[in-house]
């Protein structure tokens, strides 16, 4: 049992959610090493490197279809979940429930500006971090407002999206959608070489996605899919208390709309033959798409922890969830040390059909890792720290009977 002034103990954790997250955190290495392998224009031009034909188009369709924002949005709707169950359960305890989710937010900060300036640009948790202490002001908003606000909250970027469509000079786009050749080659040979030679453009990147991109895109999203998460924690969708039928519908309903936006922009694409002139609006088909699959992914998720809840799988996944931070954060260390020239120097050099090779092989090793992990201890070892540093006490990390 929990007691007052100390972190949720293992045996109150609720089996859905933790797979869920374990689901969601390996979901987005698929994408994650899109970064982590090739330069960062991929992420936004698919064909602006590497090759793009065969297998190679065909695991970028799936990846873009079915994962592509996808498990990132149900990671976020999960933070925003544990954002209302983290000071739920600290104002049931008679704990000062505010100040520790502020000091909590800001550990998670500092967590990640060691992440993103020191390992990898990629870094979502300063984000997080910086949203969590916006968000928590509506834990107690009545679920009609928290799904009202957080879709006018979505919507900005798409605002700033259409704007910037109707008036920015076109040839600012499409330097970033096509870059030129030497600045690729720069890039390239800087990841091929050692830390120091990523330093420039590890710090360029990462002030962009905290700054002017956080305040574009990030923030507005991320705070609109925490509030959904608020939403979906009070009415016990994430909780895995709806029945097999609510879930069922979601899979179905969620599954069908999401697959047929996301769909629908890569039509819209092809159709313009990767034109940047139609680069700044596709983006949109999948922001929005995103979220109906990541319902369905929720839905499927929480059907087979009702069906199985001490299945294999789910336990397997169950355990990557619990010890999910630590997880992201090694899943970092591993491509780093397979792609950047500190480690084999691959950057470049693995076609999108390997990286999902190599993405495989992390999946089966970080679940078997967190699964023994699990056996011996209470916390991954960054969310011991994580809870010390919180609740300024030392949980205990071995696992008790």
């Amino acid at each position: 049992m929990t007691t007052k002034g100390s972190p949720t103990a293992p045996t109150d954790r609720i089996i859905g959610l933790d797979a869920l997250r374990g689901v969601a955190l390996l979901g987005i290495l698929v994408i994650n090493v899109r970064a982590f392998s090739m330069p960062e224009v991929v992420l936004l031009n698919p064909t602006a490197y590497g090759d793009f034909t065969g297998m190679n188009y065909w695991a970028w369709l799936a990846g873009h279809l079915l994962v592509k924002q996808k498990f990132i949005t149900v990671f976020t709707l999960l933070f925003g979940t544990g954002v209302a169950m983290f000071v739920r359960n600290r104002e049931r305890d008679g704990d000062p429930a505010v100040t520790l989710h502020v000091r909590r937010s800001l550990w998670l900060i500092a967590f990640g500006l060691v992440h993103a300036y020191v390992l990898w640009y990629g870094d979502i948790l300063v984000a997080y971090g910086v949203t969590a202490l916006f968000v928590v002001a509506a834990r107690n908003w009545e679920t009609r407002d928290l799904l009202l606000a957080g879709t006018a909250l979505l919507a900005v970027p798409t605002l700033l999206t259409l704007l910037s469509a109707l008036v920015a000079d076109p040839g600012v786009f499409a330097s970033s959608w096509q870059p030129a050749d030497g600045a690729l080659q720069a890039q390239i040979e800087a990841y091929r070489g050692g830390w120091s030679a990523q330093l420039a453009h590890r710090v360029d990147s990462a002030l962009g996605r905290q700054t002017t991109g956080y305040i574009a895109n990030t923030g507005w999203r991320t705070a609109g899919l925490m509030l959904y998460g608020m939403a979906l924690f009070h009415t016990g969708v994430t909780t895995n208390d709806r029945s097999r039928a609510f879930y069922r519908r979601l899979v179905a309903v969620g599954g069908t709309v999401g697959l047929a936006v996301t769909a629908a922009g890569v039509w819209y694409i092809t159709a313009a033959d990767w034109a940047a002139s139609a680069g700044l609006l596709w983006g949109q088909f999948n922001y929005w798409g995103s979220v109906p699959l990541a319902g369905a992914y929720l839905g499927a998720v929480m059907l087979v922890a009702k069906r199985w809840p001490t299945g294999v799988v789910t336990r397997g996944l169950a355990a990557v969830g619990r010890t999910a931070f630590s997880n992201y954060i090694l899943q970092t260390v591993v491509a780093t040390a397979i792609f950047y020239g500190h480690g084999l120097g691959l950057f470049g050099r693995v076609s999108r059909v390997a990286a999902l090779g190599i993405v495989a092989a992390v999946w089966v090793g970080q679940i078997a890792l967190s699964v023994l992990w699990v056996r011996y201890f209470q916390y991954g070892p960054l969310e011991w720290l994580w809870r010390a540093l919180t609740y300024r006490t030392r949980p205990p990390m071995r696992a008790t009977d």
